[in-house]
């Protein structure tokens, strides 16, 4: 693991998530790169320096976010984008390859009843990058169980689950599987593929509604420290692929989760 990039948007606790940041990359000896969009047009006849202007000044917010952290010798980059969030982050990919997105829950949405506001909810929904939703506050600590729930053991190429083995190796975590059968459930999505049940020793199968009521089900049980799910578009999230934000009352956790990319189609 590499590079690891974080979003910054107007949220007072954008620190929180960069210390996070930090201390997660420390472990892994990457990179943190901080990025800012802004969105500015130019039409003509006026001035020429407004972009450079506008760039500069989201640079210095930047600079005021990584101040507020212990950057733990963690080499932290900024980067600055002017237009679409999720085009800058395919740009920055193309350019660098990230390999972890690291987001606060909600980003630059008013509406606190929400778990994954407008932006957050785009990244999760737009990009294929894994992606690590950490709640605001969450001081980072050692991953040491970690629960992977999923509605199909099918996958479409076993380097999908790098970011899990990483973390898996780097912690010694234990995984535990859960597959939920869900309505409509083929007998190939009965099928885990050998990579995922490498990860584990331990593979429990439950039918429920979705593969969240299932997780629900389980969460207790385990008490893991970091909860995995694919980013599919009928998964886990499967709120999100009829909008952009997902209210608290609908889902909750208060451990990371990691979100790995498309499965199956």
């Amino acid at each position: 693991m590499n590079n690891i990039l974080v979003p910054i948007g107007t949220s007072p606790d954008s620190s929180q998530t960069l210390q996070y940041a930090v201390d997660f990359a420390s472990n892994f000896g990457a990179q943190v790169y901080v990025m800012d969009v802004f969105n500015v047009t130019t039409a003509v006849g006026s001035l020429a320096n407004v972009e450079e202007k506008v760039a500069k000044s989201s640079k210095e917010h930047l600079k005021e976010v990584i101040d507020q952290v212990d950057t733990k010798g963690v080499q932290i980059k900024m980067a600055t984008y002017n237009g679409d969030i999720i085009d800058g982050l395919k740009s920055i990919n193309k350019e660098l390859g990230i390999d972890l997105i690291i987001i606060a829950p909600r980003s630059n949405d008013i509406q606190e009843e929400l778990y994954l506001g407008n932006t957050s909810g785009r990244i999760i929904k737009q990009t294929e990058i894994p992606t690590l939703i950490v709640p605001k506050g969450t001081t980072f600590t050692p991953i040491k169980k970690i629960l992977t729930a999923f509605g199909s053991g099918i996958l479409k190429r076993s380097s999908i689950l790098t970011p899990l083995v990483m973390i898996k190796n780097k912690f010694r975590s234990e995984v535990s599987l859960l597959l939920v059968k869900r309505p409509g459930y083929t007998e190939d999505d009965l099928k885990v593929n050998t990579a995922l049940m490498d990860l584990s020793s331990h593979l429990s199968i439950t039918e429920n509604g979705t593969t969240y009521l299932g997780v629900t089900e389980y969460f207790q049980k385990e008490h893991p420290d970091m909860l995995c799910v694919f980013r599919r578009k009928r998964g886990f999230f499967k709120k999100l692929w009829e909008k952009n934000t997902i209210p608290k009352s609908e889902f909750f956790v208060k451990i990371p989760v990691l979100v790995l990319s498309v499965k199956k189609d």
